[in-house]
């Protein structure tokens, strides 16, 4: 090979090199996309699994939580490790492993054999997720360009988050359950090849070595939190043993990993960056935004379900105005940090989510669909429009060398803050829905005790009344069950403001010329090339 076309092929897999990074975003949406699917399309598939493959109840538990508890777990794992040994590499591997781990989950014969496949399923997830969102941090260093790729990032998992479930719809409809598992492979095996192709390597400084101890203390910390956070939202005693020693032993870890990082000379995690106003407030903004809607987004699709009485594929169509919005919101999220800057764009973004959530508190028993399109259309938008926003000047604040552990801790806040805002809202939903049927007129008190733990159970203790009796407390629990919904809106439109409040940390400006790329540009250039003309700082000063 000459070395012209050494010098070329090098300059293909330079970060950020020509139009191909452009060519790099579509690989690492797709692979992006895979993970974002994968997360949800079991969903629609767990009667079939359950009809084949027979599991108990606490097995069935782990088919479905196994895959996001082993993701979030290792995020930070994986991302820091990207940094010390190439995140393209860490990519590819995470690939390899995706489809593998798919294989296994699809033609599983029992239920563990299903468990293990899933948890591999996690593994390669944590290794893609902070290596796709770093990669973007190294190919894109003009930061109005990486905004705009950090977008269409967003909308892509928007999408792939709504696609799940209809397309665990479809294939089931034509096919046997792990089929939902099996498309991953072609995709996968697609990847892979034209990944290594393209995909330019990327590390961090490498000082020092690879804190093994540390990244164990994470992984085993954040699993015990996670698992602990998780049965809580499930509705299990706080004081229960696996509940609360799980979440004991998880706090403990990640309060000794901290002291040890900030022992290291050189750690895993440089926690000097939550020193930084605008790294710690954009991860407080994605905690906070979680907080306020995951919840609530389970809580809806009860309300559509079992008030409303509309169909799980009805209940889907009402909700997909709300992944629409979400994607034209990171779509169009570029303009809008431009234009306003950070802080009023994330804290539109919390005030539009808010106002859209109390508008939901005039839900009734009846059905309003006009009502709900408006408000499902301002809370994808405005929920997209925050969480872009606190992505965005998360990655850019971060050091370039240390994206692949940014990026992890982006990710692994957007999990904590999901699986707290389940536990909290339910545990609100819990608390004012349940004394409305401490005494209704004709209905035992055990019947109601046992009406009172969710409107599912008070809809079947009612099937069992039967009559008056039944229809009564039905009514009841129906009465309930919306009021209860409405007292945990008022919850999460109050965090939300928070949330708002909290933007106000932001910078008013998206500063648009990175300095350590701004010092790189005045460097000569080997051959006599004529380097690139820096892109013009355009970012309009906003007032406060």
């Amino acid at each position: 090979m000459s070395g012209t076309t050494t010098a070329a092929a090098r300059s293909r897999r330079e970060p950020g090199a020509g139009a191909n990074r452009w060519i790099v975003l579509v690989v690492l949406c797709v692979s992006l996309l895979l993970v974002a699917v994968d997360a949800t399309v079991l969903h629609v598939a767990v009667p079939a699994v359950t009809e084949d493959l027979r599991p108990g109840a606490i097995e069935l538990l782990w088919i479905v939580d196994v895959y996001p508890l082993v993701c979030a777990s290792l995020l930070i794992l994986f991302g820091t490790l990207g940094d010390r040994i190439g995140r393209r590499r860490v990519l590819l591997l995470g690939y390899a492993l995706f489809g593998l781990a798919s294989a296994l989950a699809a033609f599983a014969g029992d239920a563990h054999m299903l468990i293990g496949a899933r948890a591999l399923l996690g593994v390669g997830g944590a290794m893609i997720m902070p290596a796709t969102l770093s990669l973007l941090r190294q190919v894109f260093p003009d930061r109005r360009e990486r905004a705009l790729a950090i977008g269409v990032w967003s909308a892509v998992a928007a999408v792939g988050a709504a696609v799940g479930p209809l397309l665990g719809g479809f294939l089931l409809e034509h096919f046997w359950w792990g089929s939902v598992f099996l498309v991953n492979i072609p995709l996968m095996l697609v990847s892979l090849p034209v990944g290594r192709a393209l995909l330019p390597e990327s590390r961090g400084d490498g000082n020092g070595p690879w804190d093994v101890t540390g990244a164990c203390m994470a992984a085993a910390g954040l699993f015990g939190s996670v698992f602990g956070v998780k049965r809580l939202g499930g509705g299990e005693p706080p004081l229960s043993v696996l509940t609360l020693v799980p979440l004991l032993a998880g706090a403990l870890l990640l309060v000794l990993f901290v002291r040890r990082q900030r022992r290291r000379r050189h750690p895993l995690v440089d926690l000097g960056m939550f020193a930084r106003k605008t790294f710690s407030t954009s991860v407080g903004c994605i905690v906070l935004a979680m907080l306020a809607l995951v919840g609530l987004e389970l809580i809806a699709a009860q309300y559509l379900q079992l008030v409303l009485g509309l169909s799980p594929l009805e209940t889907g169509l009402r909700l997909l105005p709300l992944t629409f919005a979400a994607m034209a919101a990171g779509l169009l999220g570029s303009r809008l940090l431009q234009r306003f800057g950070p802080r009023r764009t994330v804290a539109f973004g919390f005030l539009l989510t808010a106002g859209a959530v109390l508008t939901l508190t005039v839900m009734g028993a009846q059905d309003e669909p006009p009502l709900l399109l408006g408000a499902f259309l301002l809370l994808g938008f405005g929920l997209e429009t925050t969480l872009f926003g606190a992505y965005e000047s998360m990655l850019s604040e971060a050091p370039a060398e240390q994206a692949g552990g940014a990026a992890a801790i982006g990710e692994t806040s957007y999990q904590l803050g999901a699986g707290i805002g389940i536990a909290l809202l339910g545990s609100v939903m819990n608390a004012a829905y349940a004394p409305g049927l401490a005494s209704v007129p004709g209905v035992p008190a055990g019947a109601s005790a046992a009406a009172g733990h969710s409107l599912g159970e008070a809809y079947a203790v009612a099937g069992r009344l039967g009559g008056e009796r039944g229809e009564l407390l039905r009514q009841a629990a129906r009465h309930s069950f919306v009021q209860g919904l409405h007292v945990t809106l008022l919850v999460s439109a109050g965090l939300l403001l928070a949330g708002a409040v909290m933007a106000l940390r932001l910078p008013r400006v998206m500063q648009c010329v990175d300095p350590e790329q701004d010092a790189a540009a005045e460097k000569p250039v080997q051959g006599g090339a004529v380097p690139a003309p820096r892109a013009v700082e355009r970012s309009s000063r906003v007032s406060a």
